[in-house]
């Protein structure tokens, strides 16, 4: 009996350390340890921009990042994403319109309303930044995404913009108890295997 509670005991702490490690991979926060707003402190730093990228709780990433403009992060917010529904406005737009009705000027926002996937997001959004000599920026996704969404960015930008990594902890796909569900481990696998393409020199 006490070799079998032990045994379980074990793999109830693997277990826990598998689910952290994933959590924190996946999900990696260059704003942790920061306030709620930007400091002298060197990575807590004002940026040019704030991007955020559509797909899943689209309207949880752009909650995130209207927060971080209000909290003067950045005087900029760039939306990315094509329509969901090629009937309708495009997600970026969508994005927008979020924005307008929180507050935020029409005059700092940009939008990048052709991306389909998160390379494109990349590709799209770095070609603005570099447009508008935007040097660095804060990247707002979900937390299962924000991992590969900073590999794509920080690939295309070459080093020559500073990319910070920024999840949203909770949206309507993602949480702290994301492995208790089926989605769960289906978004953080499927991540994880993307992950794995962009390494081996593929594209998603």
């Amino acid at each position: 009996m006490i070799r079998l509670l032990a045994s379980i005991a074990a793999m109830a702490i693997a277990a826990a350390v598998v689910i952290s490690g994933i959590s924190a991979y996946l999900g990696p926060n260059g704003l942790k340890g920061c306030s709620n707003y930007p400091s002298t402190e060197t990575d807590c730093q004002s940026t040019d921009a704030i991007v955020a990228i559509s797909g899943g709780d689209t309207m949880a990433r752009t909650a995130e990042a209207i927060t971080l403009y209000k909290h003067q992060w950045a005087p900029l917010l760039v939306f990315s994403g094509a329509a969901a529904d090629k009937a309708g406005p495009s997600n970026a737009e969508a994005m927008k319109q979020q924005a307008l009705a929180a507050g935020v000027p029409a005059s700092a926002i940009l939008l990048d309303e052709t991306s389909q996937t998160t390379k494109q997001n990349a590709t799209n959004s770095i070609a603005l930044f570099t447009e508008r000599h935007i040097g660095s920026v804060i990247l707002v996704t979900s937390a299962y995404h924000q991992r590969r969404a900073g590999l794509e960015f920080g690939q295309r930008a070459g080093g020559t913009i500073k990319i910070v990594n920024h999840p949203v902890k909770t949206d309507n796909q993602w949480s702290a108890w994301w492995w208790t569900t089926p989605v769960g481990w289906w978004l953080a696998t499927s991540e994880l295997f993307k992950i794995l393409v962009f390494y081996m020199g593929g594209t998603r």
